[in-house]
């Protein structure tokens, strides 16, 4: 399976990365366009997460503005104030006064643990980095491996992780997924040695048009692409979230029957595309320092 996230309509990513003096981590942002809805599930023991109670489909904003994932643990959440202030500086958010800079863009964010991967362990992504992450995001193919949020990933306590993607179609629909593989386990069964947290981050979305329920749920039926991808998966020494992302622009059947029908090959859709995206995460990844790439050939 091949293809990036971006094969969506309309989505952009953007990465930073800081390697060497001291440093191995950086900031990856998804920007969707406008309208887009959002859903979260989060499954890891772990979790360093931002802003993912407003995806709830029981709240008031069903979209979301921008998706960050990040390194530094809860100290790279910091980043996603730089994608708001990105945001808010284009007049994009969830209008809350009459002026055309009167908004709060909606960024939730969630991050992996490297701290101290690099060096120095005070080295982690910075607000800053995450207004340039952001400014950096465009349409179209972006860099794979050992980059922006994957900076500083490890897998199995041994191996180098990194940012993989890929996409394929459900009916007439596309559906794309990233991944920043930083997990505890690995794609087949054998011995591994848990940091203090690890976590598989992922952005799973389509040009579907669904509800903020459906769009939460396919967050969740996504996360058994990690359990097929990754040995052991959810544990308490991960922090594993999903987001998805659902644009709007292909309708799907209004009558239930066929709707859920629909729904329910868009989800088998994601979970495959979230695999072979952890997947491509791992065959991406470069060498850096004593770590190896994990040997998926």
């Amino acid at each position: 399976m091949r293809g990036f996230l971006t094969d969506v309509p309309g989505l952009a990513v953007g990465h930073v990365t800081r390697r060497g003096d001291g440093w191995l981590t950086g900031v990856t942002v998804v920007v969707p366009p406008p309208g887009t809805v959002g859903g979260v599930d989060v499954r890891g023991g772990g979790p360093g997460t931002h802003e993912t109670d407003a995806l709830d489909p029981r709240t008031l904003v069903p979209t979301v503005d921008a998706v960050v994932l990040t390194g530094g643990s809860a100290y790279g959440l910091v980043t996603a104030h730089g994608v708001q202030r990105f945001l808010a500086e284009r007049g994009r958010g969830f209008p809350v006064g009459p002026g055309p800079g009167e908004v709060v863009p909606i960024v939730p964010a969630a991050a992996v643990f490297d701290l101290g991967r690099g060096g120095v362990f005070g080295n982690h992504p910075t607000e800053q980095m995450g207004y340039e992450a952001a400014a950096a995001a465009r349409t179209g193919q972006f860099a794979r491996g050992v980059v922006g949020a994957g900076t500083g990933a490890l897998v199995g306590g041994r191996f180098k992780g990194g940012v993989g993607t890929a996409s394929a179609t459900a009916g007439d629909c596309v559906v794309g997924a990233l991944a920043v593989v930083n997990a505890v386990g690995l794609p087949a069964p054998g011995p591994v040695v848990p940091g203090p947290l690890n976590t598989t981050l992922v952005v799973v979305a389509t040009d579907a048009a669904l509800d903020p329920a459906e769009t939460s749920r396919t967050a969740t039926a996504a996360h058994d692409g990690l359990a097929r991808a990754l040995n052991p998966v959810h544990t308490l020494a991960d922090g594993d979230t999903v987001f998805a992302l659902a644009t709007g622009g292909a309708a799907l059947a209004q009558e239930r029957r066929a709707r859920v029908g629909q729904l329910v090959e868009l989800q088998r859709v994601a979970a495959d595309v979230v695999r072979a995206a952890v997947l491509d995460g791992l065959a991406c990844a470069e060498t850096v320092g004593d770590w190896p790439p994990y040997p998926l050939r």
